[in-house]
């Protein structure tokens, strides 16, 4: 195997690799580049000395293209590299990148960026092999859905549950009969036993208010005087569950703590789950809390909430309750 720059004569040789790459990437369609609008793009990167192939076995098995923008002249994009499926796991890729980097220590260039989809697991693994770490999201969404998105002004659905840690589910009945006018109007609540010796409580005004599920997580612990879990599904993209013990909240799980908004460090590690505290408060497993709690950058890094709420609920010994 060898690797050389990339000559404007191999174009006829790249096409059918790049075709290969371009179904294997898969992506949205939009994302998709014809293969003479692809190499009217690449041949500049071959003229700035930044396109390398691989050959091997008497053919072209692969190849590496980057770009340096004159607006950012200490950073190199990567913006496409490949080898074919039957040269892998043969070292291809890493000299690739290899003859890109001893190109870019000659320049002094200082950093390297490329694009991944969320979903190519293997090309994600190569990466971050080689010191390459996330820095943004590229998002993208489909005009349509886009469109009807923007023109409703009703959010996406949240659904919640409460768990007190008593099977006196009468006593939570008055409790929140008194409570409840205080927090404001709701059309519905339900109160129901549940295994293990707590009660679970829905209620329509908690669905889609936090602060009132709070307010009443807190209450009800207090006048309990027992631990409850406050859970909750947000806008159908995020999980979140509060922690109480005696009336005061003890622990608070958001599953991406920046999904309202950028957060400083401290504010994003305080809404990652205290697996000893949700321990001590129901009997679960710290282990299994630290390895189902997760948090993420983005709601696609982790389980469809429901499913991810599901298994945290579980962890300790709960049901969700959200079915709706």
């Amino acid at each position: 195997m060898s690797i050389r720059p990339a000559t404007e004569n191999d174009g006829a040789a790249l096409r059918p690799l790049y075709d290969a790459f371009q179904a294997e990437v898969a992506g949205p369609p939009a994302l998709h580049e014809q293969w003479d609008d692809a190499w009217g793009g690449l041949r500049p990167h071959i003229a700035q000395g930044l396109g390398f192939v691989a050959e091997a076995d008497g053919r072209i098995a692969g190849f590496v293209f980057g770009t340096i923008d004159h607006a950012t002249p200490q950073l190199c994009r990567i913006t496409d590299l490949y080898v074919v499926a039957d040269a892998r796991r043969r070292g291809i890729g890493r000299a690739l990148l290899r003859a890109v980097v001893d190109e870019l220590a000659r320049r002094d260039v200082m950093s390297v960026s490329l694009d991944v989809m969320l979903d190519n697991a293997a090309a994600l693994a190569f990466y971050k092999r080689f010191a390459f770490a996330p820095f943004a999201y590229s998002l993208i969404a489909p005009r349509e859905s886009l469109g009807e998105r923007l023109a409703s002004e009703a959010r996406p659905t949240s659904v919640a549950s409460l768990h007190v840690q008593t099977d006196d589910a009468a006593a939570v009945e008055r409790a929140i009969a008194q409570f409840m006018p205080r927090l404001g109007r709701s059309d519905w609540t339900r109160v129901e036993a549940s295994a293990h010796d707590w009660t679970v409580v829905t209620d329509e005004l908690c669905d889609r208010d936090r602060s009132a599920q709070r307010r009443l997580g807190a209450e009800l612990s207090d006048r309990m005087g027992v631990p409850a879990v406050a859970f909750a599904v947000e806008e159908e993209a995020v999980v979140r569950f509060l922690l109480f013990d005696r009336g005061r909240m003890v622990d608070e799980y958001l599953s991406v703590p920046t999904y309202y908004g950028e957060l400083n460090k401290a504010d994003e590690l305080s809404l990652a789950a205290n697996p000893t505290l949700a321990a001590r408060l129901t009997g679960a497993d710290p282990a299994r809390i630290r390895a189902v709690a997760r948090v993420a950058s983005s709601p696609a890094e982790l389980p469809q909430p429901r499913e991810l709420l599901a298994q945290i609920a579980a962890a300790m010994n709960l049901e969700a309750r959200i079915e709706r």
